[in-house]
């Protein structure tokens, strides 16, 4: 399962925008370090395909993909050097496989802090260089003196070494122009800015409306990852809310489907995911696989026999297998394929595995 943490300073929203996601569970209060320790929450991702195939399949059981996100307490100037929650913060970043950053937009007299999101983002991104250099500069250290009995490891210095230059210019990884083959060298050493990145910006009541001019400068300097412009504090106020009244709430504000779907598509756009689906009358089931994979890859999703004992896929669009009606009819019309090992599924693929361990 994906894990998403939420990284900014006190009082951004952080804990707000987790229990939009999540429902309610975080104390989200006016003042720095609320959070101690993160919160952990497990949302089920919004996808009508899913259902639309488990109504054909009269499934007994519905079964969606699901996200985690961790709400991370904030980050001060000076975490690097151990300032506020410091190293326990920057820990609890190097566990998850994207960063989101939560970046005040809303203006509050009650709460204190900047609410300019670019000078927000400025401060946090300098202290994750800064924590990634300290560690880029010890193993840059300890893998030059290494290189000189073991020349495998030379791959590793040249992008320690490319990524060393960075840093200590104060550029976060996802903003250089290191190529894709140091990017995959420096994934063995965790370092917080080589994640993939994307921004969540938390606007007020009166900026939603027009939020472009509040976004863009987010944009500009997060270049090629995906802003979001959304009221927190909404957002979460409507998560309380049984679905129907939580439908027309965020229909009257204009707010669209909410929070879920816009993080989750955003987010699964910035890490490569796509969705195949499996479908019967016991169960149907979306499953989340990387952009890319192979056929035996997605069975493996499923459970590591399938994948070691891979024969087939009998694959079928998920929008042609609706229009047939039923498995039967679809494989009758030809229109079921059977896919070997060098088959990459795309996303909406529905699969049967054929396997033998």
């Amino acid at each position: 399962m994906e894990r998403f943490g939420f990284v900014g300073l006190p009082n951004a929203g952080k804990s707000s925008l987790y229990n939009a996601l999540a429902g309610g569970g975080a104390l989200a209060a006016p003042y720095a370090f609320a959070t101690t320790d993160p919160n952990i929450g497990v949302a089920r991702v919004p996808d009508r395909r899913l259902g639309q195939l488990a109504e054909m399949s009269r499934s007994q059981k519905v079964v969606p993909a699901t996200v985690q996100f961790a709400d991370i307490g904030g980050l001060v100037e000076g975490a690097a050097q151990g300032e506020g929650l410091g190293n326990k913060f920057l820990a609890g970043i190097r566990e998850v496989d994207a960063i989101v950053f939560v970046l005040r937009a809303f203006r509050d007299g009650d709460v204190p802090g900047d609410s300019d999101p670019v000078a927000n983002l400025g401060i946090v991104e300098v202290e994750l260089a800064l924590a990634d250099l300290d560690t880029a500069e010890r193993q840059l250290d300890k893998l030059q003196r290494a290189s000189k009995g073991d020349p495998s490891v030379k791959p590793a210095v040249a992008a320690l070494a490319d990524a060393v230059d960075l840093l200590g210019s104060g550029v976060p990884l996802y903003r250089g122009s290191l190529s894709d083959d140091a990017r995959a060298e420096l994934q063995q050493f965790f370092l917080l800015t080589n994640k993939p990145v994307l921004a969540i910006v938390n606007l007020d009541e009166e900026q939603v409306a027009e939020p472009e001019p509040v976004l863009a400068p987010v944009q500009s300097q997060l270049e090629g990852a995906d802003v979001i412009g959304m009221c927190v504090q909404l957002e979460a106020e409507a998560a309380l809310l049984d679905e129907a009244d939580r439908v027309e709430m965020l229909d009257g504000l204009g707010l669209g489907e909410g929070a879920l779907p816009r993080f989750v598509q955003a987010a699964y756009h910035q890490l490569g995911l796509r969705t195949f689906f499996t479908t019967g009358e016991k169960e149907s089931r979306a499953w989340t696989f990387r952009a890319g994979s192979s056929a035996p890859e997605c069975a493996g999703r499923i459970h590591t026999d399938f994948q070691r004992g891979f024969i087939r896929a009998e694959t079928i669009r998920w929008d042609t297998l609706l229009d047939q009606g039923s498995w039967t009819v679809a494989r009758e019309a030809g229109l079921v394929r059977s896919e070997g090992k060098d088959y990459h599924p795309v996303d909406g693929d529905v699969m049967e595995f054929r396997f033998n361990v």
